[in-house]
């Protein structure tokens, strides 16, 4: 261990620097001064040697994951604590996972049991973007800690607990918390846990990862302070009812937080629509991006929102204008909670408040309404009671200045005697000094302050003073003396000042005591602020969108739909200035499967992804850059993108591939949407093709979806020439073939490409012509070669059947009952059409 004095003015930039370094700052107090140390003795009769020194205590630990002070952290995001925990229920993986951001005090419980790939493990952990881990030593699966290694921070903190003793288990859990009281609560007898930890009070598992948040929360000395708040809540990575699921893998691939790039976040779909002002809000706001809405009604309720704040744009302006610079309230609260809020923002908190209040009475005329702003602004709290008292409290510019909680005359008894005994001293010492000034007939007498030897006498060398006074310092003009009645007076002063400093520290308790009473209230008004802040972050992302831009219309119909026309990509509008929109079209009238061909670089990938992104932004509630929008809520988005191997997890580009598919196989509904792009390339040609070939027969046929499949081999849009829910598509090129060039025109049209001119993009990028030239023979031959198999194979048989129809008809006639009858319908159309 190594040890460092700083001084406490510049704390939070030394802390900051060696956190950055990824240490562990333990913080170190003086809890007195000397003069307090000696009055505790002459109080303190026992003598103990140990009492003899100064008193000092660790004030806390202070690491990536736990900061709680403002002025430590990076940025306005919440930092995630994270406490795993795994078992195994029914031959699967389980988990119970609590996770802490310690700057406003909230805990978030988990429990789930996953799929064999750890699918919602993964997508909790892109979700939260641990900057701590607490893991169980040597109790975590290979799996589970190659993902964890795969998504999160080379910055990230991994602490390891030793079983039982520090990651506790879960009766040690219960019995801990019941007897450290956390959740005691005055005038109840019996303590009453928060209602999400009572959910889970018999679930072992997460019991067990909340134990080992505590204990490890406990060795910080954080526990207490944040664990009193009692501000639990369930979360459920996939939640399945009501909201739109974006794995982790989705996550990533559309970059919704982080970018492909660097990991940052510029260029994301986050980064575009998050035009939140108050810190609050752009947390809530992330959240609502990672969960975005099923219910149309609710849909449409933010949309309603939407289109109103941005017809009457004064409402909008008035919010934005009062509350740019609103401090972060949500964990300066979590700080008065725990008595450690400095003078200065406790001061930023009650003016923050204030603004709330009257920005609130500004928007005071849209109350009653039955739309989602004005339910808002009716709901909000009454702060005027709560906030009256704290009007004329204290004095708020010593607060600002001196950084001292100073209350006013009559509001704390005990500060206003101590008060009262100092100025009582000082009158008394003003009082001798005019005594001494008669006795010794000399007016140039007077008190001198001299480092810590305050209200020396000084007096020129002519006075001649008794042999009584003790010579405490002199010039060549002036002596200064302490004498009987002065040092006695002088030590009264210090001591009642020592008294009163702590009187200081003890009123600034007392204050955020009396301010905490009110926290429900405190919070109720930030969670409507955000909830503000975000509606109008979309209707400000919305009405920056360009033109054209529309509200998206949600349908409720049986057969799922996707339909823009002049699509946009969102997060390419202010980086390319001639995008060319193309028109989407799957499910409703249309086939549900577009199969997508195109040269390489064509822009297949970016036709994927907008769809993708323009459904988010739909259904979170925002406006979408196209000229008209029509959608069935989608209630999962399932992607499949490019080809990339893991080595971290020993996986092969195939293997990788054929992981993420086999998600979408089974977990894609008629009402997701699915993005397959360029599957089968990991492998041999004809695997591939193979693998290609199945996968989209069994998504088009037998789950019903709606989707893209992009891909290079164009056999397969003669196996699926008749497929009435496949309909072939391709990115318009113009091709010039003496010069081996490629123009790519971006637009998505009806038919097949002509191929994907590997040849010529290669030539583009300066492989050599005799390099060229070889590759375009072999590609001739093993094109000829294998046209020629299949006319022969057709020839055979008269009539080619796709193997998936005769897999499909085989699997009916042998009574296997594998296909529903969606599926048995969609056979037939096939049939019909061959």
């Amino acid at each position: 261990m190594r040890m460092v004095g700083v001084p406490e003015s510049s704390l939070d930039y030394w802390v900051n620097q060696f956190i950055a370094k990824q240490y562990k700052v333990a913080r170190v107090d003086q809890m007195e001064t000397n003069l307090g140390k000696e009055m505790r003795e002459r109080q303190d009769k026992s003598g103990k040697k140990a009492d003899k020194v100064i008193t000092r205590e660790l004030a806390c630990v202070l690491t990536a994951g736990t900061l709680v002070d403002g002025g430590m952290l990076q940025d306005d995001m919440a930092s995630y604590c994270v406490a795993i925990k795994e078992s195994v229920v029914d031959d699967l993986p389980a988990f119970g996972i609590a996770f802490a951001d310690t700057a406003t005090g909230r805990f978030y419980l988990s429990s789930f049991v996953d799929d064999v790939d750890l699918t919602k493990f993964e997508t909790l952990i892109a979700q939260t973007g641990p900057r701590e881990l607490v893991l169980e030593k040597s109790h975590l699966s290979t799996k589970a800690l190659r993902i964890l290694k795969n998504n999160t921070s080379p910055t990230t903190i991994w602490t390891h607990l030793k079983p039982d003793t520090e990651f506790w288990d879960a009766d040690t859990t219960r019995r801990e918390l019941n007897c450290a009281k956390y959740f005691k609560v005055e005038d109840i007898a019996d303590e009453v846990w928060p209602e999400a930890l009572q959910q889970f009070r018999d679930d072992d598992i997460v019991m067990s990862a909340v134990g080992a948040l505590v204990s490890y929360l406990r060795f910080l000395k954080l526990e207490r302070p944040l664990l009193s708040q009692g501000n639990f809540e369930r979360y459920n990575p996939i939640q399945k009812n009501g909201t739109l699921v974006l794995d982790g893998q989705t996550l990533i691939n559309l970059e919704v937080f982080s970018n492909s790039v660097n990991g940052g976040g510029e260029g994301t779909l986050f980064s575009l629509l998050n035009k939140c002002i108050t810190p609050f809000g752009k947390r809530l706001f992330r959240s609502w991006v990672a969960h975005p809405l099923c219910n149309i009604d609710r849909i449409n309720e933010r949309l309603d929102a939407v289109e109103m704040l941005n017809a009457d744009q004064g409402v909008r302006e008035d919010f934005a204008s009062q509350l740019v610079k609103m401090p972060d309230l949500e964990r300066l609260i979590s700080r008065i909670h725990a008595g450690a809020c400095k003078p200065e923002d406790f001061v930023k908190v009650l003016e923050g408040f204030e603004q709330i209040e009257y920005t609130m009475s500004l928007l005071g005329a849209f109350k009653g309404g039955n739309g989602l702003v004005d339910r808002l602004i009716s709901s909000m709290p009454n702060l005027e009671e709560p906030l009256s008292f704290w009007r004329t409290a204290f004095d708020r510019r010593k607060a600002r200045d001196e950084k001292l909680l100073i209350p006013q005359r009559g509001i704390e008894e005990d500060f206003d005697e101590s008060a009262d005994r100092i100025e009582e001293i000082k009158q008394q010492l003003d009082e001798l000094l005019a005594e001494k000034k008669k006795e010794f007939k000399c007016k140039l007498l007077n008190y001198r302050d001299v480092g810590k030897e305050i209200y020396q006498l000084e007096a020129p060398k002519s006075v001649k003073v008794p042999s009584s006074w003790r010579q405490m310092s002199a010039t060549k003009d002036v002596k200064r003396y302490y004498f009987p009645q002065l040092s006695q007076l002088v030590r009264e002063l210090q001591e009642a000042e020592e008294t009163h400093s702590q009187l200081v520290r003890d009123v600034a308790s007392r204050f955020f005591k009396k301010f905490d009473v009110d926290y429900e209230t405190w919070l109720q008004a930030i969670k409507i602020i955000s909830q503000l802040d975000c509606l109008v972050s979309l209707a400000k992302a919305s009405a920056s969108l360009g033109h054209p831009s529309c509200r998206p219309q949600l349908v409720d119909q049986e057969r799922s739909t996707v339909d823009f026309q002049e699509l946009r990509h969102p997060c390419m509008m202010n980086t390319v200035d001639d995008f060319i929109p193309n028109d989407i079209k799957l499910g409703g009238e249309q086939a549900n499967i577009n199969l997508l061909t195109g040269a390489n670089a064509a822009g297949k990938s970016t036709v994927l992804r907008m769809s993708c992104i323009a459904v988010i932004m739909a259904q979170i509630g925002c406006f979408v850059p196209a000229k008209s929008a029509r959608l069935t809520p989608v209630d999962r988005i399932m992607s499949r993108l490019g080809a990339n191997d893991n080595i971290f997890a020993a996986q092969s580009t195939f293997f990788v591939e054929l992981s993420e598919t086999k998600k979408i196989l089974s977990e894609a509904t008629p009402r997701s949407l699915v993005i397959l792009d360029e599957l089968g390339r990991g492998t041999s040609s004809y695997d591939g093709v193979a693998v290609a070939q199945a996968v989209l027969h069994h998504v088009a046929t037998h789950i019903g979806c709606v989707g893209f499949f992009a891909t290079h081999y164009h056999s397969l849009a003669t196996e699926f020439e008749n497929h009435p829910e496949i309909r072939a598509r391709r990115m318009q090129i113009h091709v010039d073939d003496e010069e081996r060039r490629v123009t790519f025109l971006y637009k998505l049209e009806d038919g097949v490409a002509e191929g994907s001119f590997g040849m010529h993009c290669a030539a583009m990028c300066g492989i050599s012509s005799r390099v060229i030239d070889r590759a375009e023979v072999a590609a001739k031959e093993w094109e000829h070669t294998s046209r020629l198999k299949d006319s022969l194979d057709k020839a055979k048989t008269g009539c080619y059947i796709p193997l998936g129809i005769l897999s499909d008809v085989g699997s009916l006639l042998g009574d296997k009952g594998e296909m529903g009858d969606g599926g048995v319908d969609v056979l037939l159309k096939a049939i019909e059409a061959l």
